[in-house]
């Protein structure tokens, strides 16, 4: 109790000294708690964004370690390596998918397939601009698309990109809102009955609507044929043709997809099987002019955390080094809190070099205040009270002023700590964006899409604008308050430290002496 008693009494009487140092630890505390704020409120934010979006994930061919691994080899050597492993690992069949699929981790999976079909009959595909004819069976044999060498079918291009798909959930464009069904319906994604959406673009250039028949030929056999109905017309909600793009085809044009089920898809891929006509070039391969598919998967995990364990999982399943699992919303996170991860490491450094210089003035401030009561010291220790005592007495000094001025600087932060850090957050993303921006002019897009402006449909994230975190609820709570009260102690015992060595070693009758 005669501590306390002598504390406050001291505390009451250097009032002046005492403010300063209560100054100096409201600084503190005001800071650190802006800091503290700024990383729990950052945490937050980024584990409830993993929490709160639906991460979808697909298996696709590592070609980086396809190249590593022909690269071992040498020559001529090295370069059939990397045709045999392309040719080897050219995907996971739909059987393979399914079969991955079955794992804890996984909710559900959805997949497309593609498939690049000409035009029959009076339609034309979408053009903005004269377009060469290449790609729609104009060459070669007559009747056939023999783009290949030696008079093989090849893999001609056809005029319109086709993609089925298993469920109205693998129908990315129309789920984000990208494409909307602007007449008619949706098609029945558990019916394989040959309807189709059509872009309004290709339905106004060829005068379609719904109900409308379209012819569409195989690209290798324009014999072969297929007759359509279109159930629905749907729009882009922006435009993503570029006449730069038209020189790959008209089929790279988002205009001329057309959507169907999987299941139709797949039927069609089948009679065009058993309709192939085969033959055998110069070099001895075989070539069919059957409609070949391409399969895309897409796999749903209930979190980041099951999306990490079905990577894990997928190689105890004895999937190939050669596939990897990727996924474009982890990515696009990712890059999104890119500005809250930059404003977390900022206010970590800015934490420890405040508690740092902190610690030192307290401990500077705290060997002065000693020195200057050395008398006090030698008269306390001379009546008999014992050095511990006196020492706690400082100490408990140090200590009340400390967490007066830390509750007030917690109070003052908690206010100021959300328009700060949202505006140290706004410059961030200013930041990012003009980076950003600059990266994209240096490679010739300065409207973000690829090159010479072009941004092809199925390059998925290409000229699409990140949309950062720009505001967090950096508030001060409980756990922070707890966290500056045990910042306050650890800064009063490391600036007593100082203090109690220079009590513990005064003698008081030299002290004594000396004054008088």
């Amino acid at each position: 109790m005669m501590i306390l008693i002598n504390a406050y009494k001291s505390i009451a009487r250097s009032k002046g000294r005492n403010i300063l140092l209560g100054t100096i630890v409201l600084t503190i505390a005001l800071s650190s708690g802006i800091a503290l704020a700024i990383r729990s409120a950052a945490d937050t934010a980024k584990e409830l964004g993993l929490a709160t979006q639906t991460i979808t994930g697909s298996i696709s061919v590592d070609r980086q370690k396809l190249m590593e691994s022909a690269q071992s080899g040498s020559g001529s050597s090295g370069a059939n390596d990397m045709r045999s492993a392309m040719q080897q690992y050219s995907g996971l069949s739909l059987s393979e998918l399914q079969d991955y699929a079955v794992s804890d981790y996984v909710k559900d999976l959805y997949w497309t397939a593609s498939s690049s079909l000409s035009a029959g009959g009076e339609l034309e595909a979408y053009s903005t601009e004269d377009v060469s004819e290449s790609g729609s069976g104009q060459n070669g044999a007559p009747g056939f698309a023999g783009g290949g060498r030696g008079g093989g079918f090849g893999m001609t291009m056809g005029d319109f990109s086709v993609t089925g798909y298993s469920s109205e959930s693998a129908m990315t464009r129309f789920m984000s809102g990208q494409s909307q069904i602007t007449d008619g319906a949706m098609f029945d994604a558990a019916a394989s009955d040959y309807n189709c959406l059509i872009s309004n673009e290709l339905a106004v250039f060829n005068g379609l609507s719904v109900g409308s028949k379209i012819i569409l030929t195989n690209p290798n056999h324009e014999e072969e044929t297929y007759t359509f109905t279109v159930v629905g017309i749907y729009t882009n909600a922006s435009s993503d043709t570029e006449s730069g793009q038209l020189r790959f085809g008209t089929a790279n044009d988002p205009a001329n997809l057309i959507c169907v089920s999987f299941l139709t898809l797949n039927t069609l891929a089948e009679q065009s099987a058993a309709a192939a006509i085969t033959e055998t070039d110069e070099n001895g391969r075989e070539t069919t002019s059957a409609i070949s598919l391409q399969t895309a998967g897409t796999y749903v995990f209930g979190s980041k955390n099951d999306y990490d364990s079905f990577g894990e999982e997928l190689r105890s399943k004895g999937l190939s080094e050669y596939y990897s699992l990727s996924s474009s919303d982890v990515n696009s996170y990712e890059s999104s809190i890119v500005p809250l991860e930059n404003l977390s490491g900022f206010a970590t450094t800015l934490l420890i070099i405040i508690l740092a210089v902190g610690a030192v003035i307290l401990i500077v401030l705290n060997i002065f205040n000693i020195r200057e009561r050395k008398y006090e010291v030698g008269v306390l220790t001379a009546i008999g009270i014992k050095k511990a005592k006196v020492a706690a007495q400082f100490v408990m000094e140090l200590l009340v002023v400390t967490l007066i001025a830390t509750v007030i600087g917690t109070g003052i932060g908690a206010i100021a700590s959300v328009p700060i850090s949202n505006n140290l957050l706004e410059t961030q993303v200013k930041a990012q964006e003009s980076a950003q921006t600059t990266q994209e002019q240096n490679f010739g897009r300065p409207g973000g899409g690829g090159f010479g402006g072009m941004a092809p449909e199925n390059a998925e994230g290409s000229g699409q604008a990140v949309e950062y975190v720009d505001s967090i609820n950096a508030s001060v709570n409980i756990n922070i308050l707890l966290q500056l009260i045990g910042v306050g102690i650890l800064l009063t015992i490391l600036s007593s430290m100082a203090g109690v060595v220079f009590v513990l070693r005064y003698d008081p009758l030299r002290i004594l002496a000396n004054r008088a």
